[in-house]
C-alpha cells in the first residue's frame, strides 16, 4: 500500500501521533483562544464537505507534486478520497482502498487518542503534544487569515514545525504547512468547506460490489 499523507490539514495522519501530556502554561493564549473557536465552530457541524488541493515542496521550494482530494465527515464517520486512495469509516472500521493496487485493507478504527482522524484535526489535537503560538494576522483577499505556529514537543518526530492558518471571520481553518527535517514542505488548502449538508450512512462504508476484482486484505 502508498504511504497515506492525510490532511491532515487537514492530512496529517502519517505524520503525526497524538500524545497523552498537557502543554498549560508553555502555549501562547491568544492562539489558543483562536484554535478553541474553530473546535467549537465545527463542532456545532452535524456533517462536513470540504476539498483540499495537497503541495509538496523540496528544500528549495520547488513544487514536486499537487493533488486534489475531499473529504465528507458525520460524527465518527469519514470518508476521503486522495490520488489512488480512498478511505472509508463507519466509525468502527477503516477500509483502505489502494485503486492502483485493486486493494482494499480492513482494519479496525483504533478509539485510543494515538489514533488520528480527520474530525481530530479539526478539534482537540492541538492541545496534546505542541507548544503553538499566534504569529498575527494578513490580508489574503477580502480574508483576514491567522498565522499559528505549532512546535512538537517530542523532538523525534520527522517534522519540526506546523503552521495553521485560520480565516478570522469564518474561524474556520484555511490550510496548513508541514516543514519536514529533511527540508521537505507539504501544504494543504482547503478550497472549499460545505457544512450540514446531506450525506448517506453509505458513504462512510467500503462497497465491494462497487470494484470488481479488488483484492481484499483484512486484519481485524
Amino acid at each position: 500500500m502508498k504511504k497515506i499523507y492525510f490532511l491532515t490539514t487537514l492530512l496529517l495522519a502519517g505524520l503525526i501521533t497524538i500524545a497523552q501530556t498537557s502543554n498549560a502554561g508553555r502555549t501562547d493564549p491568544e492562539a489558543k483562544k483562536v484554535l478553541d473557536g474553530v473546535s467549537a465552530k465545527f463542532k456545532s457541524f452535524k456533517t462536513v464537505n470540504a476539498d483540499f488541493a495537497y503541495q509538496v515542496e523540496n528544500s528549495a521550494g520547488k513544487v514536486l507534486s499537487t493533488k486534489k482530494g475531499s473529504v465528507s465527515m458525520k460524527g465518527t464517520r469519514y470518508y476521503v478520497s486522495f490520488g489512488d486512495q480512498e478511505i472509508f469509516s463507519d466509525g468502527k472500521n477503516v477500509w483502505t482502498l489502494d485503486k492502483s493496487a485493486n486493494e482494499v485493507t480492513i482494519t479496525t478504527l483504533d478509539g485510543s487518542a494515538g489514533n488520528l482522524t480527520p474530525q481530530k484535526l479539526f478539534t482537540n489535537f492541538y492541545d496534546k503534544d505542541f507548544i503553538y503560538k499566534l504569529n498575527g494576522e494578513k490580508k489574503q483577499g477580502a480574508k483576514v487569515i491567522q498565522e499559528i505556529e505549532m512546535t512538537p514537543t517530542d523532538k523525534t518526530k520527522p517534522f519540526h514545525k506546523l503552521y495553521v492558518y485560520v480565516d478570522k471571520g469564518t474561524k474556520m481553518m484555511s490550510s496548513t504547512k508541514v516543514l519536514e527535517k529533511n527540508g521537505t514542505r507539504y501544504s494543504y488548502n482547503i478550497s472549499s468547506m460545505k457544512p450540514n449538508v446531506a450525506v448517506s450512512d453509505a458513504q462512510f462504508v467500503f462497497n465491494k460490489a462497487k470494484y470488481p476484482g479488488v483484492e481484499v486484505i483484512d486484519l481485524r
